[in-house]
């Protein structure tokens, strides 16, 4: 801090105005006479107050004042700005140094900018609303910061966010553009310049400077600091805060901090854009000249969904700011709008798509090329976004039903040859004989043509398509706040009773999709345990009961379903209680008309005729591998006897 030093001309100033001011009221003071006549002229008028009715209530009435103080507080003020901002108490003697703001509207945002701090102050979308059907808005109420820091050349320490800026709204053809100045005099200043466009979410931004060489000190660190605490704006603050993270680019690769973590801090480098993703909507601040460095934070607000329903995340990102022959030039941009995919994919060469959480690897592929096209070409012919997803699952059951034919028909294999495995068991009691159980039942299956990993394979290629739609859903903005049957949004748990207490893993209210996804996923389970058990080998000695694990699993996951979807997204559990009911129809269908085991046992008959083929030099190490290890059983029994 600045030591305070003693001032004799300030002294004397100060005594010479006490001595004016002295010398003016004793001057000016009434006479006896004076007095007397004043005090008989407000009796008076007390009087007439009294015997009629004030008329002009709403006019406040005319007040005599003393002789004006303000030309000395002023001038204090002035004295005491120039001793703390130096050459930028220039800015805040302008009339400008108020806390006024200027709007910047299209048909899509209205975004406020005030004149302390020439930052944003408020952003609202004007084509969405919150759960509870407010106004939504993305910066509201000083939940966010836009702030640099600096040295000054007279070593004072400043912030952008105390001091003035004046605005000059003009427009450039059918853009409005606004200029913030920071001055310190008529001519040097440093300036925020916003530039919207019509029917655009995205602000074109600049940071600039004009001789401001001799004010701010660049040798040391000039820092951006960019805050805001993301609002709750959907139903379940939990299921919200899910996927609600901070995500950047930096060196061309996509980055993000956990958003299951509570407190998350990252160092990045040559930084393209950073983003303060909410589940469908985003703060965004973009470069065209990557930032060196950025310190990003991620702070988790809600430890209580019952207690901490106002905001979710709060996040931070402090940006060195490098200046070029002592002057500033950023040409950015801010995005203030949805996390929609088809909005950030025509901001080309950005890579802005990937703030929609997609999934990673193969599982993003297949939303990116496979669901949203089929969901955009669906929702474009129907308007209902509940028949959109059942036709959805329908196509994919459809597209799939190949995997669960070649599912079913492995098991109707290995259930043919269930009694000739049986039967090598019997032959081969006992755990010194388990390789040679294994050989034989090996050996069986290649000569019948049958795999019992053929019945699995199917299963896991239907993996990544069940994961990708589990980021889908939660990811789509197109069904948020549309309703489906009872269930008013399809991106919000579907309540049907509201409990009076809470309940562990499951919350305080009741979702009926998962009750029904999790009926249908019983059902599914109970028609595919044979199945299952067919494509399991026949009980050995030692190892676990397939059987009951399988049984306690029928259970185990149906409840795990209705617990664990309860307050997710109503879309997701439509999904799985769709799909499941086709897949038990089409399981069915496959049962009942296509597969016919008197064939498939005259087909097995006929492989096992055919001369075995030539062993592959795989296979052949794999027998010998088996050989040998029951060599080594056998002798290690030996010896213990």
């Amino acid at each position: 801090m600045e030591e305070k030093k003693f001032d004799l001309n300030s002294l004397i100033g100060f005594v010479l105005l006490g001595a004016i001011m002295i010398w003016y009221f004793y001057m000016n003071q009434p006479t006896p006479e004076e007095l007397e006549k004043q005090k008989t002229e407000q009796i008076q008028e007390a009087e007439q107050a009294d015997s009629q009715e004030t008329k002009d209530t709403s006019i406040a009435p005319e007040t005599k004042l003393e002789p004006s103080m303000d030309g000395v507080s002023d001038s204090i003020a002035l004295v005491n700005a120039n001793n703390r901002l130096g050459m930028f108490a220039y800015s805040n003697s302008l009339p400008s140094a108020t806390d006024s703001e200027t709007i910047l509207e299209n048909d899509l945002v209205r975004i406020k900018v005030s004149n302390k701090g020439g930052q944003i102050t408020e952003v609202l979308l004007k084509k969405f609303k919150t759960y509870d059907q407010k106004p939504l808005y993305v910066i509201k109420d000083q939940n966010a910061l836009f702030n640099i820091s600096f040295a000054t050349q007279d070593n004072r320490n400043l912030q952008t966010k105390d001091l003035y800026f004046e605005p000059e709204l003009t427009q450039n053809g059918e853009n409005q553009v606004l200029s913030m100045k920071l001055k310190v005099s008529g001519s040097q200043y440093l300036e925020y310049r916003y530039e919207l466009k019509p029917e655009d979410y995205m602000l074109d931004f600049g940071i600039r400077s004009q001789g401001m060489d001799r004010a701010i000190n660049t040798s040391e660190s000039v820092r951006l600091d960019w805050r805001l605490r993301s609002f709750r704006t959907e139903k379940s603050i939990k299921y919200e805060n899910q996927y609600t993270d901070l995500r950047y680019l930096q060196e061309g690769e996509f980055e993000y901090m956990n958003a299951m973590s509570d407190e998350d801090e990252e160092e990045a480098k040559d930084v393209e854009w950073i983003a303060f993703k909410q589940q469908f909507f985003t703060s965004v601040l973009l470069t065209d000249e990557p930032f060196s460095t950025a310190e990003l934070k991620s702070l988790n607000l809600v430890e209580d969904e019952y207690i901490d329903t106002v905001y979710t995340k709060q996040y931070s990102a402090s940006i060195p700011l490098e200046a070029k022959n002592g002057e500033f030039d950023y040409s950015m941009n801010m995005y203030y709008g949805p996390v929609d995919y088809a909005v950030l994919s025509t901001y080309k060469g950005k890579q802005l798509d990937r703030i929609v959480s997609l999934g990673w690897g193969i599982f993003r592929w297949i939303n990116k090329y496979v669901f949203i096209p089929v969901f955009s070409v669906l929702s474009s012919i129907i308007g209902n976004y509940g028949i959109v997803i059942i036709l959805m699952t329908i196509v994919v059951r459809i597209i799939m039903s190949p995997v669960v034919y070649k599912s079913y028909l492995s098991s109707a294999k290995m259930k043919v040859l269930r009694p000739e495995m049986v039967e090598i068991n019997e032959k081969y009691p006992g755990k010194d004989k388990a390789m040679k159980r294994q050989q034989e039942t090996m050996a069986l299956q290649r000569k019948a043509g049958v795999h019992p990993l053929s019945g699995c394979i199917p299963a896991l290629i239907q993996m990544p398509v069940f994961f990708a739609l589990f980021r889908f859903f939660p990811a789509n903005i197109d069904i948020r706040q549309h309703g489906f049957l009872w269930a008013d949004d399809l991106s919000a748990y579907d309540e049907v009773l509201q409990l009076p207490f809470k309940i562990p893993f499951y919350g305080d209210h009741v979702s009926l999709f998962p009750i029904l996804a999790s009926i249908a996923i019983f059902f599914y389970m109970q028609m595919t345990q044979s199945q299952q058990m067919n494509m399991q080998q026949p009980q050995q000695e030692g190892m676990p009961d397939m059987q009951k694990m399988m049984k306690m699993m029928m259970w185990f996951s149906p409840i795990m379903m209705m617990f664990f979807f309860n307050s997710y997204a109503s879309s997701l559990s439509l999904y799985y209680f769709v799909s499941n009911l086709l897949t038990i129809g089409i399981m069915l269908v496959i049962k009942n008309f296509i597969i016919d085991e008197d064939k498939i046992h005259a087909q097995i008959q006929e492989n096992k005729k055919k001369p075995e083929k030539k062993k592959s030099a795989f296979r052949q190490r794999l027998d010998d591998a088996m050989k040998q290890a029951q060599e080594q059983q056998q002798s290690q029994r030996k010896i213990k006897k």
